[in-house]
């Protein structure tokens, strides 16, 4: 088969596409951040302190997350299985308390940026 300029055209002017399991993974993460919750639950994990040079994600239990944003234990608990079964936060058990800190760090950052964005974006909209 051979191409023409206009077949050729045509393709480059095609989305790119992902292969199906890739699309599936965007699908389950955005489904998932997209609670507010979540989102704060994301804010909180991401907090360092900018003073000290630390490069070590901070952990929090699952108490005081659940206290920092005003839900129940159970409610936050459901949360925290959803936020880890996508890979983003991870969790290590120290007698009764469980401690959750983020595991990806690029993500996350990658996703305040976006929201960063979206603020900004709506805030320029208000204006006008």
């Amino acid at each position: 088969m051979t191409e023409t300029p206009c077949t050729d055209q045509k393709e480059k002017s095609r989305p790119p596409r992902r292969p199906a399991e890739v699309d599936k993974y965007v699908d389950a993460f955005l489904g998932v951040v997209c609670d507010p919750s979540r989102r704060y639950i994301l804010e909180l994990l991401s907090v360092t302190d900018q003073e000290e040079k630390n490069t070590h994600m901070p952990e929090m239990r699952s108490g005081e997350i659940a206290r920092a944003i005003g839900l129940s234990a159970a409610t936050t608990s459901e949360h925290l299985r959803q936020l880890t079964s996508i890979g983003l936060i991870s969790w290590r058990r120290e007698g009764n308390v469980v401690y959750y800190q983020l595991r990806n760090r690029e993500l996350v950052a990658a996703f305040h940026k976006m929201m960063e964005a979206l603020d900004n974006d709506y805030a320029l909209k208000k204006e006008m």
